[in-house]
């Protein structure tokens, strides 16, 4: 099956946007961060969001924007880490493009978000402890979605991104 769009998953911290950035620009596709979209239609930042509506009201917003994004050719898709928490989030992304899994040990997750106000979740007595629970809950549908699961960790971002390329070339995607 030929799948034009990249859609990352992962955690919190795992370097979505980061890697999305440099292999759409490898591949000559746009970039597009989930979180980001939704705040541009919002006009809230996503701590608002999660203020004012709660977590379901984000999720609710953000299943109608992964709906419109995913339906985009040629676009690499950085999903924010709760994507995969709504089955037709995981359906859509699955069915319409090419489902690369960054994964990262919550350590590493932990010290890469520690200093982030930016996600609601985190902002807690003890953010290793929702991050921990995030990842047991989570990771088994990120495996399950995954055409591709790369590790993160102590992997320059350079180097993660040759990964994905080579192997959408395998693959015979790009």
């Amino acid at each position: 099956m030929h799948k034009e769009s990249i859609f990352l998953v992962g955690p919190m911290g795992a370097g979505k946007s980061t890697v999305g950035r440099l292999l759409a620009e490898k591949l000559h596709y746009d970039f597009v961060d989930s979180d980001h979209e939704i705040e541009d239609h919002t006009g809230a930042t996503i701590p608002m969001i999660f203020d004012i509506e709660g977590e379901s009201g984000f999720r609710d917003r953000e299943e109608m924007i992964i709906d419109e994004l995913s339906e985009r050719k040629e676009v690499v898709l950085a999903t924010g880490g709760g994507v995969v928490e709504r089955e037709k989030n995981r359906q859509h992304l699955r069915s319409r493009g090419f489902v690369v899994y960054l994964k990262s040990p919550v350590e590493a997750l932990i010290q890469r978000t520690k200093h982030d106000r930016n996600r609601p979740l985190l902002q807690n007595a003890n953010p290793e402890k929702v991050l921990a629970e995030l990842m047991e809950r989570r990771e088994p549908w990120y495996l399950e979605m995954a055409d591709l699961v790369i590790e993160t960790q102590q992997v320059p971002v350079h180097r993660v991104v040759k990964h994905i390329v080579d192997s959408l070339e395998d693959a015979k995607i790009v």
